[in-house]
């Protein structure tokens, strides 16, 4: 199997930096002096910068044959690191056993954008399989410059360039450049920020040759982490290294006034760290910092922070200004066709801040040695760690490296990135390595929060019930409050605490689908954060930002208007989609699920646990999915049990059924978590939610007794994203599935017992 490795046998930080490349196109006859010049102009000992455009920043060959995928983005539990291998070494035409892939070390690999946006295979992949690409034709152009052939009389089987006349006349990858560097500049088509999207001057297999990618490889990390063999972010360790611990004020917006360092003099080896609303402990062993933590005397500035408390939280945002607002769709004219619409259907939704909950509280290490620094984190964007880190200790940027190792899990900006910073405040301060661990409730309650929101629909009908006009508008809390990365210290805890400016980041978004109707409008609108600095609230991403709340809103909505005119819930979607592949979507889902077509709600149930079955559909960059739920409702106790799930998938290309199916799976089971359970209570200063007992999660009891995943392969387009887009229509398919039993409309998540039996009432 591919192996994630952390480190590589090409030390990119021992390696001389070279000059430019020379880039050359063979043809016949060559002598021995054309020979040796190609080999040269193709390949180097010293490593050539690392940078977007040079081949060597994304491959390499090693002594012994095998290969070096240096991939700058992460796994994050969906098994990335396969397809990525899978890509390589069908594009390089080796054994995927031989590609090793190498993830996430900013000393070994260009900034790729990070774990994001379900962009792994979509854009990461799609600049790997490039790079794999062109690193063949050189390696071809090499062995016929040695065999004094023209390079298209040459195949390459497992690594080995040999004649297709006289495989006899044969040179293996090895021999042509193991244990060197690739000198070979690549082309730019398009770039983005640093993101490569086409380099070289090869051109990818057509998918009709493909023999690795599409193949369902199984992960090989499965085992270790079962088995405790795997070392995760926690269990870093280096020489000198301190343990670390924040102290968080007991009320949001309190600031430290007076610390009583003498409180802790009794902990052997204890420090305090206090740089003006910053604030933490470092000790020899962990356990005294966790003790100093606890005994630390500190006096707080009395906060003027009133938040609306969970229970006014809808209200405030119905109430709050709007500071943004963006148009998406915009079809025809919805004001003046509701003024003449015969019937009008609306509703309102609503959405809480949501924790990301991590299994474990996040963890880095710092450590400043020799005017070098070197962090280990577990977050999705170690580039951008990097130069968080450089910039909050104000050291140049390429005197840091940040090394990628497994941490906890992780959905988008979660408190990965605030630990780093905080490590690296602490280390600078204490002049030695420190390794920062959050407690739990810190993790659950001042990691960045999904936002809440609000999501009115309105549908407009004539007088013969066709649907004439959909107007949907969200409005909530910024998805971007706090940015998806963690590179400039505004968007951290520490730079907060510290003082930096801020800056004002708006974003949320609209429902990604395909209905048609004459007129339609959507829009988002955000709203200020209840506290701009260093809030237990601050909102960014999480997984598939704001892609749940929509379409639970827009999905639950598209469901009420069928269930008004008294149509099959698939029925009344299948009228109002054109898209080709949205339809076989749909479909494929209800063939699967053995949909009866009826209008919902069922009429025929008595009892006390009644079932029923819920559909709901999106795209998400590309990529489309219908989810059909199947739930039971106990009626007298208000519990929801989702029993069975049906999901219909299109990603275009697949990679690697196999870990596409497991990513579906992890989506449907996170999804039902959120929609039944997960929501961020707080009072009028402080987050309550704190914990699994406060923040509960689907537990192993409650998950799905059966998830069917049908999988449509679209090759022909290429991939796209998969990490998210199955999470999207989860909350709709469970919520039209418990309208189908009761006849009972929910809109406000989560579903929980008393929620749900109040609805009932």
């Amino acid at each position: 199997m591919t192996k994630m490795e952390k480190t590589s046998a090409f030390s990119r930080r021992a390696l001389l930096k070279a000059g430019g490349a020379l880039v050359v196109s063979i043809g016949m006859p060559v002598g021995l002096d054309t020979v040796l010049g190609v080999n040269a102009a193709y390949a180097q000992g010293a490593r050539p910068p690392l940078v977007p455009n040079e081949l060597a920043s994304y491959i390499a060959v090693n002594a012994d044959g095998t290969v070096s995928a240096f991939f700058g983005k992460m796994d994050m539990g969906h098994g990335l690191f396969v397809a990525i291998g899978q890509m390589v070494a069908e594009e390089l035409d080796v054994k995927f056993n031989d590609v090793k892939v190498i993830m996430g070390d900013t000393a070994t690999s260009v900034n790729q954008g990070g774990a994001s946006g379900s962009t792994g295979v979509q854009l990461g992949g799609k600049q790997m399989r490039m790079a794999a690409a062109e690193a063949r034709r050189v390696l071809v152009e090499m062995a016929a410059a040695k065999h004094a052939l023209p390079a298209d009389q040459l195949a390459v089987t497992d690594g080995s360039v040999h004649a297709k006349a006289d495989p006899s006349k044969k040179a293996s990858y090895a021999e042509l450049i193991g244990g060197r560097y690739f000198n070979v500049q690549l082309d730019w088509n398009k770039e983005i920020g640093n993101l490569l999207y086409a380099p070289g001057k090869a051109k990818p297999k057509p998918y009709t040759e493909h023999k690795i990618v599409g193949q369902p490889i199984k992960r090989a990390d499965v085992a270790p982490k079962v088995f405790c063999q795997e070392d995760f972010c926690t269990d870093v360790k280096v020489p000198g290294m301190m343990h670390g611990r924040m102290i968080r004020p007991p009320a949001a917006g309190s600031e430290p006034v007076k610390v009583d360092e003498a409180s802790i003099k009794d902990i052997p080896g204890a420090r305090v760290v206090w740089q003006k609303g910053f604030l933490g402990v470092v000790a020899e062993r962990e356990w005294d910092a966790i003790q100093a933590a606890e005994k630390l005397k500190v006096e707080w500035s009395p906060s003027s922070v009133a938040f609306p408390g969970t229970a006014g939280l809808y209200d405030h945002i119905r109430a709050a200004p709007v500071r943004k607002r963006e148009l998406g769709a915009n079809v025809g004219n919805v004001d003046d066709a509701f003024k003449t619409a015969a019937r009008v259907i609306e509703a309102e939704y609503e959405w809480p801040f949501q924790s990301h909950a991590s299994m474990g509280p996040a963890c880095a290490l710092v450590e400043i040695k020799d005017g070098k620094v070197t962090c280990w984190s577990g977050s999705q964007k170690t580039h951008f760690v990097r130069d968080g880190v450089a910039a909050i200790l104000k050291v140049p940027t390429e005197d840091v490296r940040t090394i990628w190792v497994v941490g906890p899990g992780s959905y988008g900006r979660n408190d990965a990135g605030d630990a780093a910073m905080d490590a690296a405040v602490l280390a600078q301060a204490v002049g030695r390595p420190v390794r920062v661990q959050y407690m739990r409730e810190q993790g659950t309650g001042w990691d960045p929060k999904g936002p809440a929101s609000i999501h009115r629909a309105r549908a407009a009908l004539d007088a013969s019930g066709n649907v004439v006009a959909y107007d949907f508008v969200s409005k909530g809390f910024s998805r971007i409050d706090v940015l998806m990365n963690e590179s400039n210290p505004a968007d951290t805890l520490a730079g907060h605490l510290l003082g930096v400016p801020l800056r004002v980041n708006d974003g949320f978004g609209v429902p990604a689908e395909a209905y048609v109707f004459e007129h339609k409008r959507s829009a988002w609108e955000t709203i200020p954060p209840l506290l701009d600095r260093a809030s237990p609230l601050r909102s960014a991403h999480l997984r598939d930002p704001v892609g749940p709340q929509i379409h639970f809103a827009s999905e639950s909505f598209i469901d009420e208007v069928a269930a008004a005119l008294n149509l099959d819930p698939i029925e009344f979607r299948l009228r109002h989609i054109k898209e080709p592949r949205d339809i076989a979507i749909i479909r494929a889902a209800a063939e699967k699920a053995k949909w009866e077509t009826r209008a919902s709600p069922r009429r025929d149930q008595r009892g006390e646990v009644v079932s029923g079955r819920g559909i709901a559909y999106c795209q998400r960059n590309g990529t489309r999915v219908a989810v059909i739920a199947e739930v039971e409702v106990n009626r007298t106790t208000g519990n929801i049990r989702a029993r069975k799930f049906t999901v219909a998938h299109d990603c275009g290309q697949i990679i690697n059924p196999d870990g596409l199916k497991l990513c579906i799976e992890g989506n449907i089971v996170q999804g039902v978590s959120r929609t039944l359970w997960e929501e961020v209570q707080f009072d009028k200063q402080a987050v309550t939610t704190i914990d699994w007992l406060t923040y509960p999660i689907l537990d192993i009891t409650e998950a799905p007794e059966t998830i069917d995943v049908v999988l449509i392969n679209h090759p022909e387009v290429g991939p796209s994203g998969a990490g998210e887009p199955s999470i999207r229509p989860v909350a709709a398919a469970i919520a039209n599935a418990i309208y189908d039993a009761t006849g009972v409309r929910i809109r406000r998540v989560p579903f929980s017992p008393d929620r749900v039996k109040a609805a009932m009432a």
